[in-house]
């Protein structure tokens, strides 16, 4: 498989669009800072894949998350990326995961909330429950409900690897459900082995080499966690000076670690002085 990387294409005789994305690093970062349960590192690459592709769609600066959270054994599966392809993830659970659980075993009575964060503009959130076998299919139904655009969608994601493909019918456009239900069809076909061994050029010849298609330069996809020393402190100044005065006396100092790379940030006395001297200083005159 080639390096992490997201491939769009359009058909010219459909007003439809489609990518492809097959990951291996950028999974296996994700999956590297906690010992995940087997189903959950399918899990995982699964939304890491799902997550590059609704990325793609951003016409903006901003990110798209996709979170699955319930009360059962997993309470939180979450994938954060932005329009640049940069994604990071982590998930949280509890007691023993069976290798073979449905997703409503993992999240009995579960929902899935798609939020879109532009860097300008309002942030917007869909919901939808976690009603039917699969993400994929879950993820069909949340286009259906929130977007209303015909969309289809296969994830694929064995610990190792990581792989996805959606057709979408073009926004404003009215493609004929001939033609969308057709490369539907022919998409279908696709199987986990030939989007793990083969290059995106030889799947898509495989899937539609009677069709017309436009295949776009590829997109590195990336792990990237935001989380800094400079963030961990905002965080602390937003934290009243007594509460974190009494931490500092109980425990010596203020520790704070990322769920998302493990990264682990220790604050002492002398720290948390410098951060609120920092806080209360008066803006300089200019």
């Amino acid at each position: 498989m080639n390096q992490d990387q997201l491939h769009r294409y359009l058909f010219d005789n459909a007003d439809v669009r489609g990518e492809l994305v097959q990951l291996q690093q950028s999974y296996q970062q994700v999956l590297g800072t906690h010992q995940y349960p087997p189903r959950l590192q399918v899990l995982l690459g699964e939304l890491l894949a799902a997550t590059s592709l609704l990325t793609a769609t951003l016409k903006f600066d901003g990110d798209i998350s996709v979170q699955l959270q319930s009360q059962g054994p997993v309470s939180l599966a979450v994938i954060n990326g932005t329009n640049k392809q940069q994604l990071r993830g982590v998930a949280r659970w509890e007691g023993e995961i069976a290798d073979d659980a449905s997703l409503e075993q993992l999240f009995p009575q579960g929902y899935m909330a798609i939020t879109i964060t532009p860097e300008d503009g309002e942030r917007y959130q869909g919901v939808v429950a976690l009603d039917k076998p699969t993400v994929a299919q879950c993820l069909e139904g949340y286009f259906a409900q929130s977007e209303q655009l015909p969309t289809g969608i296969w994830l694929f994601a064995d610990g190792r690897q990581a792989a996805g493909m959606m057709l979408q019918v073009l926004p404003s456009q009215h493609a004929e459900n001939d033609a969308f239900e057709h490369l539907m069809q022919l998409t279908a076909t696709i199987t986990a082995d030939e989007l793990y061994q083969l290059s995106a050029r030889e799947v898509l010849h495989r899937l539609y080499h009677q069709e017309d298609l436009r295949l776009f330069d590829p997109i590195d996809v990336s792990f990237r966690c935001t989380c800094s020393r400079e963030r961990c402190a905002g965080a602390i100044r937003t934290i009243d000076k007594a509460e974190i005065d009494s931490i500092i006396a109980e425990r010596g100092a203020v520790d704070m670690d990322c769920e998302y790379c493990n990264s682990h940030y220790h604050f002492d006395a002398i720290d948390i002085e410098a951060i609120f001297k920092i806080s209360s200083a008066p803006e300089r005159q200019q």
